[in-house]
């Protein structure tokens, strides 16, 4: 999402632009199950004026175009090491620390049920992804690119559209990560963890989606 208006939807926004679901929490804006409304009337029904929600929303545009290294090399290696292991590292304790407290909480009214099962279904799904850019997609950029470069990319969008789905679940069953008064240091811990992978893995989607995928999207029309 390069350019964001008053009329584009709050789970659009919060699915696409980093840092704008955390800004959505602060302002106890809902951007999972009440998310497909304008980001006029979220604002104002959050008792915020809507262009002054916008001007925080461009500042986080404008953030999140000085985070792409210029050189296409360097920003594949910086989605690797940046998102790609940290991912792998984070879902490896993530998934047993969230299955505790499903276990150990499990009967209070804001437990996160089905939590750990989506983050199970999501950790299957996206180290199927990232072997795909590995292996066949970075690769074939480190080569210049490929008359039929466009075919994986678009397949790597729709994925990306997949894994946005699991996003939103997460934020339902969690009630919007929102800890229980007198929560315990591993639900604590659980829903810290879980607000610096969500937030990362939709900085790395845009990366992809508006900053690395365009460079060879344009190379494989100019070639058809």
């Amino acid at each position: 999402m390069t350019e964001i208006n008053l009329d584009n939807t709050v789970a659009a926004i919060a699915a696409e632009l980093p840092g704008a679901a955390e800004l959505f929490r602060r302002h106890d804006i809902s951007f999972c199950c009440g998310g497909n409304v304008p980001l006029s009337e979220a604002a104002e029904k959050a008792g915020l004026a809507p262009t002054a929600l916008l001007s925080e929303l461009q500042a986080l545009v404008e953030a999140a175009r000085r985070d792409a290294p210029d050189q296409t090399s360097d920003l594949i290696a910086h989605i690797l090491d940046r998102y790609h292991q940290v991912h792998r590292a984070e879902l490896a304790w993530l998934i047993p620390l969230a299955q505790k407290v499903e276990r150990v909480h499990g009967d209070h009214p804001s437990a996160p049920i089905g939590l750990s099962q989506v983050l199970e279904h999501l950790r299957y799904e996206l180290e199927s992804h990232m072997m795909k850019e590995e292996q066949v997609l970075f690769p074939m950029m480190g080569r210049g690119g490929s008359p039929v470069i466009a075919h994986p990319i678009a397949q790597m969008r729709h994925e990306h559209e997949e894994e946005v789905e699991h996003l939103r679940t997460i934020e339902h069953v969690t009630h919007g990560l929102s800890l229980p008064p007198g929560a315990c240091g591993s639900w604590t811990a659980l829903y810290t963890g879980l607000r610096k992978f969500t937030d990362d893995l939709v900085a790395h989607m845009h990366l992809e989606n508006a900053v690395l995928f365009p460079r060879f999207e344009a190379q494989s029309q100019a070639a058809g």
